[in-house]
């Protein structure tokens, strides 16, 4: 019997990004969790809408790469909150464009000083050289994990 291959867990590269992405999430979440009623999906629906205002569900999917009902759901969510509205098109009824309300908009202003302070925080140990060579290969494993669906084909 052959024996089988295994994967040390804390040193496989998708995993440790898993988990860097979801303990720094879970750590700036606290604060809009508590003080917004926010999750982290729709704290990212919030960022994306005062980034690119009249986008889809189907762009905020396609933008983060998350489960289309999770983003649902997020929406959902936000405009019972009032923080977004949900407007239809005039060309085409099955079309419905998201944009912040006015109090999503003082929501958006209020947290991202929060959120550089955590960037900030979290880079502040790297020099600018580890910081950009940090930039510069997460730019490639975008570019890489981008192509990972023509690898199982």
């Amino acid at each position: 019997m052959e024996a089988q291959e295994t994967i040390e867990l804390n040193d496989f590269l998708p995993y440790r990004l898993s988990l860097l992405s979801n303990q720094v999430s879970n750590a700036i979440s606290s604060y809009y969790a508590d003080k917004f009623n926010l999750s982290i999906s729709g704290w990212r629906v919030i960022a994306l809408l005062a980034q690119f205002p009249k986008s889809t569900a189907a762009d905020l999917v396609a933008r983060t790469k998350m489960d289309k009902v999770a983003i649902s759901r997020a929406v959902n969510a936000l405009i019972q909150q009032g923080y977004i509205s949900r407007i239809q098109s005039k060309i085409d009824r099955r079309r419905a464009y998201l944009e912040l309300t006015e109090t999503g908009h003082q929501v958006y202003t209020d947290i991202i000083p929060v959120a550089k302070n955590y960037e900030q925080f979290l880079i502040s140990e790297l020099s600018n050289e580890q910081l950009s060579m940090l930039n510069e290969l997460l730019g490639q494993l975008t570019e890489r994990a981008l192509q990972l669906d023509q690898v199982n084909e």
